[in-house]
């Protein structure tokens, strides 16, 4: 075994990449993430013995290297490297305010070379944490869970957007992970992860709405124009206004792909007449997609997967993300926008998009705009036209067992409504499923973040209709999950109280048979099944 990973759910047989990543990390990027996440249990560490709390600057750092670690964010080993020796920086900076020592290695640990990195990377990670598969399953439930709320607490720190609460919980999270708990102390951190993760997105969608609007319900070209294309892909807003500012009277027009999307549903947005639409699907289908598009392509986050020859000097990452061999356009400077012009110049040497379909799919319906729909929404179900919703969030993979969220989504019946945020849209947000009253059966919030949205819907759905708990409504839960942002949406969910959700196409690997049993007990987690049984149970309000 040259490598650990089980963080993704298209890992190992379910139970762990061990030579080379699904994602396609080989063991020198994955070692070098553990690593990564070792020292930063030691800048935890050193606060926590400091007695101070961690400042806005290091927390944010804290986050910006735990999102690096995400599934198909950074394959770059000298970029790890480099967020490696920042790490230790910070950590021995705040080590001159502690008195006396730190018995855990993390704090204390050091090394100035790649190779030494690579020498002590292979000493540590996941399986390191404990010998007690159930102890070490909440530290990984714990881990991941922070990985998507350090995304989404950069996302917001981008539009200048910050909770301190969130990086005191970074370094009292990471800490954790480091000491012998028992499982009820570890469970306890596990449902603080998920109050924090409410927090994030909380906080990430008022960074979004203050910024850019509240969501409109939009009709999206998926079609092309006949000018040069770039295409914008992960789930950086300002990277988008930012690329739209400078393509304006350029000739070349702007594409979202994937997790991009919902920045058509933005009015703010929606004043750049050169914004056509959006182009192809989720992201595992990028290979194929990126080809075709013809023109540069901008990856400001994950998902990024191995990068073909055949787009390979056209493609660009930026933020967190990161690729080796790839250009990478640096962060901004003195209050400056990013530098976005050589894509542009690239853009204008290459023909225009090679259509791939035509037509239009709809979306906008985030919190604000269905609770302005509610009226119409309360009367549909009290009239018995809408019997039902499920929430069919998430995210989407390449597993052939996903097909099963195309097959719910067609066979639900037709007095049920699809609430949708996240890549997971892609499996059905194309089907031409119809409207109830003019309530179309598909309502996509936006990016997985607005799952968010998701839950504000229901907890305002419960007080309409007067009930005392949220899990009465006629609303069910069928989750499909990929990376750790969806563990911090499923924390979320959990933390608030939400129960019978189905979790699917698999049960994480990273949680033990016992972990596994005790959440299904007390939160009545339902693992996917089949298509007819699952419709029959969520049906029934199982």
């Amino acid at each position: 075994m040259s490598m650990f990973c089980d963080q993704c759910q298209e890992t190992v047989k379910n139970t762990g990449c061990t030579n080379r990543g699904v994602c396609g990390k080989d063991e020198a990027t994955s070692n070098l993430q553990d690593l990564l996440i070792y020292t930063l249990q030691g800048i935890a560490l050193c606060v926590e013995k400091s007695g101070k709390s961690i400042d806005r600057e290091k927390g944010l750092f804290v986050c910006q290297a735990l999102f690096s670690t995400i599934t198909n964010a950074n394959f770059d080993t000298d970029k790890i490297t480099e967020l490696i020796k920042k790490a230790l920086e910070v950590r021995d900076e705040i080590k001159t305010s502690v008195s006396g020592t730190i018995e855990h290695d993390s704090a204390n640990w050091n090394s100035d070379s790649k190779e030494g990195f690579i020498e002590k990377s292979s000493q540590i990670g996941i399986l390191s944490y404990s010998q007690d598969e159930d102890i070490r399953s909440l530290k990984s439930l714990l881990l991941y869970g922070m990985k998507g709320i350090a995304a989404y607490a950069d996302h917001a720190a981008v539009l200048g957007y910050y909770n301190d609460d969130i990086f005191s919980f970074m370094v009292k999270g990471l800490a954790s992970i480091t000491k012998e708990l028992s499982a009820d102390d570890l469970a306890g951190m596990v449902l603080e992860a998920g109050q924090t993760a409410v927090k994030a997105m909380e906080l990430l969608d008022k960074a979004n709405t203050s910024t850019y609007g509240n969501p409109e319900i939009t009709k999206v070209n998926i079609g092309v124009r006949n000018n040069p294309g770039i295409l914008i892909s992960g789930h950086d807003l300002r990277d988008m206004e930012e690329l739209l500012e400078q393509t304006k009277d350029s000739g070349v027009d702007v594409y979202t792909h994937s997790e991009m999307l919902p920045a058509n549903y933005y009015p703010k947005f929606k004043k750049y007449g050169h914004f056509v639409g959006n182009y192809g699907n989720a992201w595992w289908q990028q290979n194929k997609e990126f080809e075709s598009f013809n023109g540069p392509i901008i990856m400001t986050t994950n998902c990024i997967v191995p990068v073909k020859d055949s787009y390979k000097e056209r493609i660009f990452t930026t933020g967190m993300a990161g690729y080796p061999g790839i250009k990478h356009i640096p962060d901004r400077e003195n209050g400056k926008q990013k530098d976005f012009s050589e894509v542009i110049e690239l853009a204008k040497k290459f023909s225009p998009p090679t259509q791939i379909e035509e037509g239009e799919i709809t979306g906008g319906f985030a919190h604000n705009q269905v609770l302005a729909l509610a009226d119409k929404v309360v009367e549909a179900v009290k009239s018995g036209a809408i019997k039902r919703f499920v929430v069919m969030a998430g995210c989407d993979g390449r597993h052939p067992t996903r097909k099963y969220f195309t097959e719910v989504a067609e066979n639900l019946p037709k007095d049920t409504v699809i609430l949708t945020a996240g890549c997971a849209k892609y499996r059905y947000n194309k089907l031409k499923l119809g409207d109830i009253n003019g309530i179309p059966r598909v309502l996509d919030a936006g990016q997985c973040n607005d799952s968010y949205s998701l839950a504000v819907i229901a907890l305002k759905l419960k007080e309409v209709f007067e009930l005392d708990d949220v899990n009465d409504l006629p609303l069910s839960f069928d989750i499909a999950w990929y990376e750790q942002k969806a563990v911090a949406v499923l924390l979320a969910l959990l933390y608030l109280g939400f129960k019978k959700i189905h979790l699917g196409p698999t049960i994480p690997a990273f949680l033990s048979p016992g972990i596994t049993k005790v959440i299904v007990e007390k939160f009545d987690l339902k693992p996917t099944t089949n298509v007819e049984n699952d419709i029959k149970d969520m049906l029934a309000g199982n």
